[in-house]
C-alpha cells in the first residue's frame, strides 16, 4: 500500500510493531489512577495500616467509635475516624474534624481554649460554638452516649447547628 508520496507503508514502518501489552509501568500508572479514584481510598496513604482500606464509604473507619471517658478537660483528635471528642465544665461533645466552611481540619489552641481554622482563622469554643472568622455556623457535632466507662460516637449521625438546632444542641453527655 502506498500514499500520496510514493512511499510504501508497510516498509516505512518495517522494524516498528505495535506491543499488544503495555510496558510495566503502564500497567502500574493506570492501576495508582484507578486506585485514586475508588471511594475511600486516598493518594499517599498507600503502605499505611489496613485501617484506611477498610474505610467505609463516608471515609470512616467501623461504624461508631469508642473512646474512654476522659478523665479532665480537653481535647482529643482521631484524625482516623475525623473525630475531635471534648471534655469541657462537665460536659462531652464529638465534632466533625473539618471546618464547616471549607472543611480544613480543624486545630485545638489550648492556650486560648479554643478551636480554630487554620485556613481562613475561623474560630470556636470548647462546646463547638462559632466565636469569628469566614464560617457561617458553629462545629458539626456527632450524636453520642455514654455507657459506663466509655464514649460511644454515632458516626453515622452528623447535626449541623444551621439545618437542626435541637439535634446539635442534644448532641452532648452531662458528666
Amino acid at each position: 500500500m502506498s500514499d500520496s508520496t510514493g512511499l510504501n507503508e508497510d516498509a516505512a514502518c518495517e522494524g516498528w510493531r505495535i506491543d499488544p501489552a503495555p510496558p510495566e509501568f503502564l500497567k502500574e500508572i493506570g492501576l495508582a489512577a484507578m486506585g485514586a479514584l475508588l471511594p475511600g481510598r486516598h493518594p499517599g496513604r498507600a503502605g499505611r495500616d489496613d485501617a484506611a482500606a477498610g474505610r467505609a464509604a463516608s471515609g470512616r473507619v467501623g461504624a461508631d467509635p469508642t473512646y474512654p471517658v476522659p478523665a479532665a478537660d480537653g481535647v482529643q483528635i482521631d484524625k482516623v475516624n475525623e473525630v475531635i471528642l471534648v471534655r469541657w465544665q462537665s460536659s462531652v461533645w464529638a465534632f466533625n474534624l473539618s471546618c464547616p466552611h471549607q472543611r480544613t481540619a480543624l486545630r485545638w489552641t489550648d492556650a486560648k481554649h479554643e478551636f480554630q481554622c487554620p485556613k481562613h482563622k475561623s474560630r470556636y469554643q470548647p462546646d463547638g460554638t462559632f466565636i469569628a472568622g469566614r464560617a457561617t455556623r458553629n462545629m458539626d457535632r456527632f450524636s453520642i452516649t455514654h455507657t459506663g466507662t466509655e464514649i460511644i460516637v454515632h458516626v453515622g449521625a452528623m447535626h449541623k447547628s444551621d439545618a437542626d438546632q435541637a439535634s446539635w444542641s442534644a448532641s452532648v453527655v452531662k458528666l
